[in-house]
């Protein structure tokens, strides 16, 4: 295994004879949204990126056959598209984007995706991409989230976000503090935390029991959570466990066998 990894930098003929069937190809998929006054339009593509590359690098080291692909930044954000600045895809245009990239793939000898994504918007349609994928073109997919997510907990100064800090707040901020401080305003940072959402029992955000069709701006600012006590010392710990998660996925990922029974054949590109 060659030490070079990022795939878009290689020849053709390259990614032919130095890819196997082993090989597993990374691509995070991110978002250029609104997150606020404090914080840029492409945080989750920063974010996703980052995690991405770090994993892959690390993960190479430990002698998984990792390989990366350039970050999809354009994807489904219109809970953001009143926001000046987002760009967002439709559902439509992003599940043609997705089973195109699938197609390209099988044309590899890479036998598994993973996508490590860093939109929430994105979640719902990359799981039933994983199924499409799988069944047209015989390849092993898979789906993790890129950065680590954590609402602040009111102690140690953080700030107490309810289980909230879902977009724009503490943890992202933290994230981008540590990647990227010059593109962070924390003097516009604002807490924006729906307590009527905290409030509920059944209601909520990421595994409540019922979910709810939302837009971001249905919550005043469109950041949900409190970016108010982020800092980068925090954002460090959190890249650290992302990259350490990721390592771990990837790695149960290349000795996941079930989905590729011995012998089976891919189904060719040209065939869909």
């Amino acid at each position: 295994m060659s030490g070079r990894y990022k795939l878009d930098e290689m020849s053709g003929p390259a990614v032919a004879t130095e890819l196997t069937a082993s090989s597993i190809i990374v691509l995070p998929t991110g978002a250029i949204e609104h997150h606020g006054a404090h914080l840029p339009l492409n945080t989750d593509a920063l974010i996703a990126g980052s995690v991405a590359e770090a994993a892959v690098v690390q993960g190479r080291s430990h002698g998984l056959d990792l390989w990366l692909l350039p970050t999809l930044t354009y994807t489904k954000s219109d809970e953001h598209a009143w926001a000046p600045g987002t760009m967002w895809l439709s559902a439509e245009t992003l599940w043609a984007t997705l089973v195109d990239l699938g197609r390209s793939i099988a044309a590899t000898p890479a036998r598994t995706v993973v996508f490590v994504n860093g939109h929430g918007g994105n979640t719902a349609l990359l799981g039933v991409a994983l199924r499409e994928l799988r069944r047209r073109y015989g390849l092993a997919t898979f789906s993790m989230p890129a950065g680590v997510q954590r609402a602040g907990r009111g102690a140690e100064g953080e700030p107490d976000e309810r289980g909230l800090g879902i977009h724009a707040g503490f943890g992202e901020t933290s994230l981008v503090m540590h990647l990227r401080p010059d593109l962070v305003d924390l003097g516009l940072a604002e807490r924006n935390v729906p307590d009527f959402v905290a409030e509920s029992e059944y209601i909520g955000f990421n595994g409540y029991p019922v979910s709810f069709g939302w837009t971001s701006d249905d919550f005043g600012s469109g950041v949900i959570g409190d970016p108010t006590g982020a800092n980068a010392q925090a954002g460090a710990d959190l890249l650290a466990e992302s990259v350490r998660r990721g390592v771990g996925a990837l790695t149960e990922i290349a000795g996941f066998s079930p989905l590729l029974r011995s012998g089976e054949a891919a189904v060719t590109p040209a065939q869909s």
